[in-house]
């Protein structure tokens, strides 16, 4: 009977792994840019560069920018196109860096409920 739940694993690691493998880069290394294009890029508008590794097939680079907010980036080494960037912001650290100007709509106003106006009888 102990089989049974084993073989379920196993068809339900079977089934997963192939959805988790989806996090890599798949470049092929004939393909990569160099590190000093990847340092080259990274250290544009101002920032400076703590470490370049591998990570999944893909550069990662992490290191600070002009505010000495903490990035993390990971980049397409092929074509060094950004995958993912985490900024850490410091107590001073403002986003609008990263975000760019808001180009949402202004929101309306909301209109305050109306008082109620009901006639109140006393004692209630």
């Amino acid at each position: 009977m102990a089989r049974l739940p084993a073989f379920t694993a196993l068809l339900l690691a079977l089934a997963v792994g192939p959805a988790l493998a989806d996090n890599d880069c798949n470049d092929p290394v004939a393909t990569w840019k160099t590190r000093e294009q990847v340092r080259l890029l990274f250290e544009q508008n101002g920032r400076t560069v703590q470490r370049i590794k591998v990570d999944d097939g893909c550069y990662e680079v992490r290191g600070l920018d002009r505010s000495g907010n903490r990035i993390k980036a990971k980049y397409w080494p092929a074509s060094l196109r950004i995958r993912s960037l985490e900024v850490e912001f410091g107590p001073s650290g403002d986003a609008s860096d990263y975000l760019g100007p808001s180009t949402a709509p202004a929101r309306p106003a909301v209109p305050a409920a109306p008082a109620d106006r009901s006639p109140r009888r006393h004692g209630q």
